[in-house]
């Protein structure tokens, strides 16, 4: 798995409505919080998913945005984002070159982890936050991009 001061690799991910995007254009001068979640519309995903829509005007203030993704197709990532009126991107990665580059699969190489990246407009990642089920060390490195402590 990527640790704090490693580059993150730059990649090409298509959102449900659009056509490719790689990193370099997210990043664009800006930092970005990059989500590894399991699945669309499972409890604990919802959840998070939900918390960073809570906090997504507040990241966006600081210059900070936010891209979710997971193996899902784009469909399901159309539905879910619309579901939960999500404002930020969230990428297909169904063949798991972006997952693999991360290391962010899960135990055994299936699923995939719940991991959270800040990354730097230098595409250096500044911080992480691993945790399966628990969502409180996610938000808190959520809340220190906010805060401008990260």
């Amino acid at each position: 798995m990527l640790k704090v001061g490693d580059t993150a690799p730059d990649f090409a991910l298509e959102e449900f409505d659009g056509p490719e995007t790689t990193l370099s254009e997210l990043l664009d001068g800006k930092s970005l919080v990059v989500y590894f979640y399991p699945a669309d519309f499972s409890p604990v995903c919802t959840r998070e998913a939900c918390a960073l829509r809570d906090r997504h005007d507040a990241l966006r203030e600081v210059g900070v945005r936010v891209l979710g993704v997971s193996p899902q197709g784009r469909e399901s990532h159309r539905r879910f984002r619309e579901s939960y009126q999500l404002p930020f991107a969230l990428l297909s990665d169904p063949s798991r070159k972006v997952i693999d580059a991360f290391g962010v699969n899960g135990p055994l190489g299936f699923g995939v982890r719940r991991a959270t990246f800040l990354i730097g407009p230098d595409r250096v990642i500044r911080t992480r936050a691993v945790a399966e089920i628990f969502l409180g060390s996610h938000m808190d490195l959520i809340q220190a991009a906010i805060d401008g402590s990260s």
